[in-house]
């Protein structure tokens, strides 16, 4: 597998850098200045391939913090916030799709029956 800063980037509109954090697995996005948060709106958007190698650079050094770091592309609302760019962004963004902290519901097994 070829590591994120090894890929050319091919920027077409604004996007953001977007990891897991390591503790929970929470999606995060790279702020500005330099930390993490699990709000899209508080992300660092930038619109060149140069910004955004240097803020996904940054993001894969952080590798204590966060994994998985990699460039997303967002849109820009009305009201000049970041929203998911796309289809995996805006289910990552919204949160689990499945239920987890929790034993699984599963159908009770009887012997004999």
């Amino acid at each position: 597998m070829t590591s994120p800063l090894e890929q050319k980037l091919k920027i077409t509109g604004p996007v953001v850098v977007t990891a897991n954090r390591l503790g929970d697995g929470a999606v995060v996005y790279r702020t500005r200045d330099g930390h993490w948060s699990t709000r899209l709106g508080e992300a660092a958007v930038v619109s060149t391939a140069p910004a955004a190698t240097e803020l996904l650079a940054a993001a894969v050094a952080d590798d204590i913090s966060a994994v998985g770091a990699y460039v997303a592309p967002v849109r820009i609302g009305a009201d000049g916030r970041p929203e998911p760019g796309n289809l995996r962004e805006s289910i990552r963004s919204a949160g689990p799709t499945v239920r987890y902290g929790g034993p699984a519901a599963a159908p009770a097994v009887t012997a004999g029956v």
